[in-house]
């Protein structure tokens, strides 16, 4: 039986995660579960699932968690220092990283730096530290199973494939709630239209990231450091059914793509069980359902955001971190009514013109420039009114 820390239990993937541990209970125990500030979620899991250890990051909430599980055996921790500090336990097998965002970066280096294998659901971590994160993991010979769908898909289809040297991969977008739409159409766009992803259901931040294309150029820097290429190597298609989940393009011109119908319950099973594969219940695909299967180019015109993840890969450095902070902060100011769906483009490209660039940036570096791309981004917000970023 695997030992799982789940770092983020009570978002989408995290309540995901505990559903396969649930239905897999000879091969998985949830020994730590953590939660941000989601304190009745996280008490009833703990209830559920009895892990050793329940970590609630808001230290306000931690009264609250510890008189519910009183009872219990489960050990009541609170705070980021007691996150960075439990996943070093020797008895935890694996690391699953699904906080939301940067906060995801510290934990899973002290996870490595422990030698747990991680399950990496946090893609900020490697598009905010990249070089940092691949360093460290080769250094302590940790393992990286990707759970995003389509690096997990990435994955899969390099499965046996360790000699044959990969040409390109193609990472597929499904183009979320607005595509085909016009930035004239966008700029009415409200919180609630962007939060109805046609094929997901995700977390809010991840939902609006998949609405500005944003979700794909964070995954574009991923790609880059989990499987060592260079941004010529990564292209992105918009696939509207969200079928193929992505594909490899080897040197002889041949493609493997892994398909399924859209459920993360798949690539977090996968990430978990590897190499193995386990038998399941989850809906099957049947092609006689799908019998057209479209590609098209992203509209980078439009969605900006994907051509500016695609501009801080190339120019390297501390510029990814930059776009990640200033995208959380741009993503917290479209939920609040406070940015508009076009000003978030504007906002992050404005952080990457006037945070200070650094090539060889160290994990202080990259904790300095979260923290200045961050404050410079909320006094943007503050100092001008959305409707002046509301630019193409």
């Amino acid at each position: 039986m695997k030992n799982i820390a789940i770092l983020g239990s009570t978002g989408s993937i995290g309540t995901q995660a505990l559903e396969v541990i649930g239905e897999n209970p000879s091969l998985f125990n949830a020994y730590v579960i953590t939660a941000n500030n989601n304190a009745r979620l996280l008490i009833q899991q703990a209830l559920q699932f009895k892990p050793a250890y329940a970590v609630i990051c808001d230290e306000s909430k931690y009264a609250e968690v510890k008189q519910a599980l009183a009872k219990t055996d489960t050990k009541v921790l609170a705070g980021i220092k007691a996150i960075n500090e439990i996943v070093t336990d020797p008895k935890i097998d694996i690391v699953l990283t699904a906080m939301v965002g940067f906060a995801g970066l510290e934990p899973t280096i002290a996870a490595i730096k422990a030698g747990k294998t991680i399950a990496l659901a946090n893609k900020e971590t490697p598009v905010v530290a990249g070089e940092l994160i691949t360093d460290l993991a080769k250094q302590h010979k940790v393992k990286i199973l990707p759970v995003d769908s389509e690096h997990s898909a990435i994955y899969q289809c390099l499965v046996g494939e360790e000699n044959n040297k990969i040409e390109k991969i193609i990472l597929t977008a499904s183009g979320g709630p607005f595509r085909g739409k016009t930035a004239a159409d966008l700029a009415a766009v409200t919180r609630e239209h962007a939060l109805k992803h046609p094929n997901w259901v995700m977390g809010a931040k991840i939902t609006i990231d998949s609405a500005t294309l944003m979700n794909k150029g964070l995954e574009v820097i991923e790609a880059k450091w989990l499987f060592d290429l260079s941004a010529d190597q990564i292209d992105v298609i918009v696939h509207p059914q969200s079928i193929i989940h992505s594909l490899v393009q080897f040197e002889d011109g041949s493609i493997k793509a892994q398909m399924g119908l859209p459920d993360m319950k798949l690539p977090i099973q996968y990430a978990l069980a590897s190499p193995d594969r386990l038998k399941n219940n989850f809906k099957r695909f049947n092609f006689t359902d799908y019998p057209q299967l479209t590609f098209e180019k992203p509209d980078i015109m439009t969605f900006r955001n994907l051509g500016l993840a695609f501009d801080a890969l190339n120019k390297g450095g501390n510029m990814p971190c930059i776009i990640n902070a200033a995208n959380e902060v741009a993503v917290a100011g479209f939920l609040s009514n406070g940015v508009t769906f076009l000003a978030m483009s504007a906002l992050i490209e404005s952080c990457m013109q006037n945070i200070s660039f650094q090539t060889q940036p160290t994990l202080d570096d990259y904790l300095n420039t979260d923290k200045e791309t961050r404050i410079f981004a909320q006094n943007l917000i503050k100092q001008m009114p959305a409707k002046a970023y509301n630019l193409i």
